[in-house]
């Protein structure tokens, strides 16, 4: 049975999203802290807590602790910076929910805020950092193994050999996606696609092609978690948490696993459903992490929605797209919509909590699937919201 929620989020703040360079990321993260304490009717002396939640390509002084002093915000029982890639924004609900469930503080702002695209740098080049998979210093950078493109297309390439897949499972995802963004205004891709669209992009790390991979943007979001008892007294309709969970599986690659198999998000999802009362049968629709469209397939299969390597066939029969069983990133994803990391999710799920998602509100809304995850789908942050 369902149990009594674990907090509520009350507000929902959001900068315009951006494809240029306007001011820096602590400077978006204040207006957006703003207009989230707003969008709450809470005024800047009502908050106790903030955490911080910076894009893990950045340095430290983009988003400092001193973000405190900068949004005007004074007398904190709460004050962190969240490090966990990109599923530090969950991870900040779960906090600020622990917190209030603990009395350390009752309204907390979480807060993320990135800008990829520089005046002298694209979002390309801002992400072509080495990645760090295989346990020798430098071996990457030798190797020319740069970017999370060329981890996850490896990851994808094993998925495809393993199951005896094709790419036509990617354009899945893909086009799903885009037909979510078609109907959302805050998308910044909404150009119809097909499958020929999908195959005739370019490769830009085989099996990944340009299609499969995020949209960056520069930005932020926030937003305020409450008591879920008091989320009645403010202006907006809650966005309630009823449970969370996290799943750490380490390096994936040093210890032997396989990366389309072996992933933190079942542990995760088992101690989130425990958590709220319910199974991966009771969930209405999900909101993903899914900077690549592999990404979805495995948290389909990882989070239970179908068995290891039956994505494919899940989505051609069910349907995650507009009108389907599952609906799966109903504002656009990574893909379509923004690429603003954890933080995606996190506001798609809210506008469609609160039914403000104009012509793609969903109408059954009991259980919500929202995650995110880093180091290469090692480490997973799961909630479960609903109205």
């Amino acid at each position: 049975m369902k149990r009594n929620p674990l907090s509520a989020v009350i507000g929902l703040g959001m900068t315009e999203l951006r494809r240029d360079y306007t001011v820096a990321s602590w400077q978006l993260a204040v207006e957006a802290i703003g207009l989230a304490i707003d969008d709450a009717g809470l005024t800047h002396q009502d908050i106790d807590g903030l955490l911080i939640n910076k894009s893990p390509i950045e340095d430290l002084s983009a988003l400092p602790m001193d973000l405190q002093d900068y949004a005007g915000l004074s007398r904190l029982n709460l004050l962190n910076v969240v490090e966990a890639e990109g599923s530090s924004m969950v991870q900040t609900l779960q906090q600020a929910t622990m917190a209030i469930q603990s009395g350390l503080a009752k309204k907390i702002v979480c807060v993320f805020a990135d800008t990829p695209l520089r005046p002298d740098i694209s979002a390309a080049e801002s992400f072509a950092i080495a990645m760090p998979m295989m346990g020798q210093t430098g071996i990457e950078v030798a190797n020319g193994f740069y970017s999370a493109i060329a981890a996850y297309a490896m990851a994808a390439q094993r998925y495809l050999a393993v199951y005896d897949r094709t790419t036509d499972d990617f354009a899945a995802v893909a086009i799903a996606n885009r037909q979510w963004a078609m109907l959302n205004p805050l998308a910044k891709i909404r150009k119809p696609m097909t499958l020929e669209d999908h195959h005739a992009s370019p490769w830009l790390v085989e099996p990944l092609r340009m299609l499969d991979c995020a949209y960056p943007v520069n930005g932020s979001i926030a937003v305020v978690v409450s008591e879920a008892s008091v989320a009645k007294d403010h202006p907006q309709p809650a966005a309630y948490i009823y449970g969370m969970g996290q799943g750490h599986a380490g390096n994936i690659n040093r210890r032997g696993f396989q990366p389309e198999i072996e992933t933190g998000a079942r542990l995760a999802g088992e101690t989130a459903y425990k958590m709220a009362g319910i199974t991966a049968s009771d969930i209405n629709a999900c909101e993903f992490y899914d900077a690549f469209s592999i990404s979805t397939l495995v948290n389909l299969e990882m989070y239970g929605f179908c068995l290891p390597g039956k994505a494919g066939e899940f989505i051609a029969d069910n349907g995650i797209g507009p009108g389907g069983k599952l609906p799966v990133n109903t504002g656009g994803g990574h893909l379509s919509s923004y690429y603003m990391q954890g933080a995606t999710p996190v506001s798609e799920a809210i506008m469609q909590l609160r039914n403000k998602a104009g012509e793609r509100q969903l109408s059954q809304l009991d259980n919500m699937l929202v995650t995110g995850y880093g180091g290469r789908m090692q480490f997973h942050a799961a909630l479960i919201m609903g109205q």
